[in-house]
């Protein structure tokens, strides 16, 4: 039986962003960026083109999911020990004694426990299955690589429920 699958990954394909990762129950690293790259594949049958996806239409899907996270402060809004407030002026960020002040519009607060490369590619994966369906497109899988420096990347395949 035959499967396809199409794959998009080139330099369009950046997020510059910073963010800061907990791990150890209550360690938390200092504030960081990274020039993040990000590849993905959509699997599924040919349609009546002969094709699964476009390829200019995922490259601009993709692209537009990133741009919501290029040149912001990542901050996880579903962390036990992180607490995050925000207004239309400034988000406030604290953990433990630390605490962050951002201004609002330089802030991306995504409903994730943590701003690793693993749950960064799940959120991306999540936002494109639903940007394909909202196309009228009926994946069987999405795959997403998120690649945080050279060599080391983390990849989320999700299949719609």
């Amino acid at each position: 039986m035959e499967q396809y699958h199409v794959r998009v990954c080139d330099d369009s394909l950046v997020f510059s962003a910073a963010h800061f990762i907990t791990f150890g129950g209550n360690v938390c690293e200092g504030l960081h960026g990274h020039n993040f790259r990000v590849a993905a594949e959509v699997h599924g049958p040919l349609d009546e083109n002969h094709y699964v996806v476009d390829f200019v239409a995922l490259r601009k899907t993709l692209q537009s999911l990133l741009a919501e996270l290029d040149h912001h402060v990542l901050l996880p809004t579903h962390h036990p020990a992180v607490r995050v407030g925000a207004n239309d002026r400034e988000a406030e960020v604290r953990h433990g004694d630390r605490r962050w002040v951002f201004p609002r519009a330089d802030c991306a607060l995504v409903p994730l426990a943590n701003t690793t490369a693993e749950l960064l590619a799940r959120y991306i994966a999540e936002r494109l299955l639903a940007a394909l369906h909202q196309q009228r497109l009926a994946p069987q899988s999405v795959r997403v690589e998120v690649e945080e420096s050279v060599g080391q990347a983390a990849v989320c395949e999700l299949r719609p429920a």
